[in-house]
């Protein structure tokens, strides 16, 4: 292909030279592929950073999905629970049953306020307090009598409950209203 020739250069080592010239690219040719390989590296930088940025807001995104979707089924299967709870403090109140029955529903009652405890659900406290329409819901009014103020909850017909700050359930009260 091409005829070398053998020659020492002046450090004393053998070389070998093409008869075909090959042209070397000037300095200024070589700063401008420099240039042009920065501004590509830069470039490919830079998308590599708005990637990154993309993925952590995705990887947020679907954490804050994932937490919504949990935290919506757990809040649908206690309130699930809440009307059981309901049954069962509804049948501690008759003095009908024999004492193993009424043991057998005491247990069981806990049993599963032991759960909404554990998940962070707890009843919400309104009786002998002013009616707050943002956690209870009046289903009826009553006279007040004596020291007890206007709007004031007298009587508690369902207990409300709240999972960590959102209301699971609003309780539903009786209300003290002065007539006149």
């Amino acid at each position: 292909m091409f005829d070398e020739q053998t020659t020492t250069d002046p450090a004393g080592f053998d070389t070998a030279q093409s008869s075909a010239t090959t042209s070397e690219p000037s300095l200024e040719e070589l700063r401008e592929q420099l240039a042009g390989a920065v501004a590509r590296s830069e470039e490919n930088h830079n998308k590599f950073l708005l990637a990154m940025a993309d993925f952590e807001n995705y990887k947020r995104r679907m954490q804050r999905d994932i937490e919504n979707l949990v935290s919506g089924h757990r809040r649908m299967l206690l309130e699930k629970f809440l009307p059981v709870i309901d049954n069962l403090e509804r049948a501690l109140q008759y003095d009908t049953a024999s004492d193993g029955l009424r043991g057998g529903v005491e247990q069981t009652l806990r049993g599963f306020e032991a759960i909404l405890t554990a998940e962070g659900a707890r009843t919400i406290d309104v009786k002998d307090k002013p009616f707050d329409p943002r956690v209870a819901e009046a289903i009826g009014t009553v006279a007040a009598h004596g020291d007890v103020a206007d709007d004031t909850v007298v009587d508690v017909a369902q207990k409300g409950y709240v999972l960590g700050e959102e209301l699971l359930r609003p309780a539903r009260v009786i209300v003290a209203k002065r007539h006149g």
